[in-house]
């Protein structure tokens, strides 16, 4: 091949992103990601979208991961820009989004600067990814690309890595572009189907508990379609919310918390547990006993991967492949059994939503969370996003929140990070503009990336920032109280948040009333462009409802 047919290799990378369908690279470029910028200006496919800073870059990427199945990709350079990916690709591993990260680094071949800013970027990277690749050739980038996007996307998703030095981005090579291949995932063995259809066809009170691995597009429409079949009952882990339509008659809530509440009441009234999806870095909905006291509940595992066994879960029956095909085969061989009867489940879910309704009538000031969840709710479409950072109002959501459909609500319960909620929100309202997009941050999980108010009105994003805000990192001060420790060491000041946000070309507002709080989300969801809305929050009761009063009110019945 003659020379004049080569192509630089930072040119041959874009276009390899570009084979992928990457539609957006979000990050912070440095120096040694110039040659990488300069053939990514010329792409008429990707966008760049500059972000403050890299973590918001990698949490950006994972949920365009997360709603579209697709790896997001984001850039950082070399040293502290790669290491600022880091929580970003926990983040993405551990809640199952496909995302690569490019992160620059010095000349490898040749290089003048000694160990400046050099650090082994793979080698920190491979514990927290499924990949993690330098690229020491040119002529390797389309296979490495190809495979570092391959798999962040197969089961279960996660991030990977790809590193790309400067001498290598300016070679020039003869390689082109590897092809995409087509994959249809593994279906579940025949035997293991009958397996299943007979212990839920001789058991009395089977219950479905749906979790972070069956919230993709075809599971949630195969569910569906069992649930309306054989109308047994079904609850869901945080990751697992809104699988299914959750105004559904056959809903018994979320398990948002460990143990005690009226979900987990429905469960123990159980027989036969049908486990979708499981995924051990969620908090178990339920827990197994193998210490010599009676458990005989049948627990079937239906997933993409055997069972990870730990002490609470060792499932007796598993169901190993696609797991919306698994479910579309378990609708077709079953036939709903006359000796089933769910009435106690029920009556744990009517209690639960009862008890839930008189706590949101609460119209104190500063507002109480639970009142917070309901007019959030009532203000949105049913096709709206809200998008959750992590803190207490997490756990009332993840409960009181009543999802409408898959990937409604997004909530981060496996690495459970604080500083989420505003990025993950901004590339909801990029992959759909059309829709109302909410994201829900406590006052101290929003100011770890609050800078990226600027990126979102820049981008010209309509989208709300409800910030709870009790100037205290207040989950943490809650465990604190629950464990008897004495107030200490977790307070602290905040700015005027409604000048914050008006300092970034966003609209300011600030919660002054119950009735104020239903106006100001009226407002905000039918005005276009960036709000923040400051919202006083009263947690004083979070451990007398959270930890005493559910428990006895659920032991009760």
């Amino acid at each position: 091949m003659a020379e004049s047919d080569k192509r630089k290799a930072s040119d041959l990378f874009i276009e390899c992103l570009e084979r992928e369908g990457v539609e957006y690279i979000f990050g912070v470029p440095g120096e040694e990601n110039l040659d990488f910028l300069d053939s990514l200006s010329r792409s008429r496919q990707i966008k760049l979208i500059l972000t403050r800073h890299e973590q918001g870059a990698g949490f950006m990427a994972a949920t365009y991961g997360r709603h579209t199945g697709k790896t997001g990709v984001c850039l950082s350079t070399l040293g502290p820009g790669a290491t600022n990916f880091v929580t970003a690709a926990a983040y993405a591993t551990l809640g199952g989004m496909p995302m690569l990260m490019i992160t620059g680094q010095k000349p490898i071949k040749k290089s003048k600067q000694g160990r400046f800013q050099i650090l082994d970027v793979v080698l920190m990277m491979q514990p927290i990814t499924k990949y993690a690749h330098q690229i020491a050739s040119s002529d390797n980038i389309p296979s490495r690309v190809r495979e570092a996007c391959r798999i962040a996307e197969e089961e279960k998703p996660g991030a990977t890595h790809i590193e790309l030095p400067e001498d290598i981005a300016d070679e020039h090579t003869e390689s082109r572009p590897v092809p995409r291949s087509i994959v249809r995932r593994p279906t579940a063995d025949v035997k293991s189907i009958a397996q299943a259809v007979e212990a839920l066809e001789k058991s009395r009170r089977p219950v479905l508990v749906i979790g972070a691995g069956a919230n993709r597009k075809m599971t949630s429409k195969m569910l569906g379609e069992f649930v309306e079949k054989t109308g047994i009952p079904f609850l869901t882990t945080q990751l697992g919310k809104g699988v299914i339509d959750e105004r559904h008659p056959r809903f018994l809530g979320c398990a948002a918390l460990s143990s005690g509440d009226f979900v987990h009441r429905a469960i123990d009234d159980a027989d036969c547990i049908v486990n979708i999806g499981h995924d051990v870095i969620e908090k178990p909905p339920f827990f197994m006993t193998n210490d010599g006291t009676r458990d005989d509940r049948t627990v079937i595992h239906i997933s993409t991967k055997t069972a990870e066994v730990d002490p609470v879960y060792f499932p007796h029956i598993e169901v190993i492949g696609d797991i919306a095909n698994a479910m579309w085969q378990l609708k077709e061989a079953l036939t709903p059994s006359p000796r089933w009867n769910f009435e106690a489940m029920l009556r744990y879910r009517r209690a639960e939503v009862e008890h839930t309704a008189r706590l949101a009538a609460d119209e104190r000031f500063p507002i109480f969370p639970p009142h917070v969840v309901s007019q959030v709710r009532d203000a949105l479409p049913d096709d709206a996003i809200i998008c959750l950072d992590n803190g207490i109002y997490k756990i009332w959501f993840a409960r009181g929140y009543s999802a409408r459909g898959r990937n409604t609500v997004l909530l981060d319960n496996a690495l459970a990070t604080m500083g989420a909620g505003l990025p993950s929100a901004m590339a909801s309202a990029m992959v759909y503009p059309d829709r109302k997009v909410f994201a829900v941050c406590g006052d101290g999980g929003f100011m770890m990336n609050s800078q990226e108010l600027e990126t979102a009105v820049r981008l010209g994003l309509d989208l709300t920032v409800l910030i709870l805000n009790d100037n205290a990192y207040g989950m943490i001060r809650w465990k604190q109280a629950n464990m008897g420790f004495a107030d200490f060491g977790l307070s602290y000041g905040n700015p005027d948040f409604v000048k914050y946000a008006e300092s970034y070309g966003a609209s300011g507002h600030r919660v002054e009333s119950a009735a104020h709080l239903r106006e100001l989300l009226a407002q905000c969801r039918d005005t276009p462009g960036v709000h923040v809305i400051d919202c006083p929050v009263d947690y004083s009761e979070n451990d007398r409802i959270l930890n005493t009063e559910i428990k006895d009110l659920s032991r009760a019945l």
